[in-house]
């Protein structure tokens, strides 16, 4: 993270916590097990915290994607811009939990081309639709489509990005620091 502008807001400490601090901070450790830096950082605005994690568990639940499809998407993103913290966070996901190849996880961390032809065109249109603010390139549109993938697809990448937005930008303004779970996928 190299341009912290957040110095003077410390984490919330979820033992501490009241109000919909408390509130947003029980639910965050109901569905992860655990409150990441992330959390304890975007509990100081509580609605921040709470539109986040309803919008990463209904793009989960909802979009249709695989969970390698899913966290292609999301890491794809937080790559994109740059968050370290996301970055590590979903390259761990991907390797332990969301069944990515280790060659697809690779190539997105490096920024390289993605061996898999349709992980390839999703992560593309992940990339392109916050590249171009939500005015991707016809070709890469079609490269999106004749991989397989359908117009309502394009929506739900529109929230996961949504979603990585707001980790992503909150991550950045204060340094979040990596959480030991995700330390092992730091980026170098």
């Amino acid at each position: 993270m190299s341009k912290t502008i957040i110095h003077n807001i410390p984490p919330v400490d979820h033992a501490h916590a009241t109000g919909a601090q408390k509130d947003v901070l029980d639910l965050a450790l109901k569905q992860v097990g655990f409150i990441p830096n992330m959390y304890a950082n975007m509990a100081n605005a509580p609605g921040l915290l709470g539109t986040y994690l309803q919008g990463y568990d209904v793009f989960r639940k909802e979009s249709g994607f695989t969970p390698c499809e899913q966290e292609v998407v999301f890491l794809s993103i937080s790559q994109f811009n740059g968050c370290d913290y996301c970055t590590a966070a979903h390259s761990m996901i991907a390797d332990k939990m969301s069944g990515v190849p280790a060659d697809v996880l690779q190539a997105i961390r490096a920024r390289q081309p993605i061996p898999d032809a349709r992980l390839a065109a999703l992560s593309a249109m992940a990339v392109e639709m916050f590249a171009k603010h939500g005015q991707p390139e016809a070709a890469i549109v079609t490269a999106f489509m004749d991989a397989g993938y359908q117009e309502r697809d394009l929506l739900y990448i529109m929230l996961a990005g949504s979603v990585k937005v707001l980790s992503n930008y909150s991550n950045q303004a204060f340094g979040t620091e990596v959480d030991k779970q995700f330390a092992a996928y730091k980026v170098d």
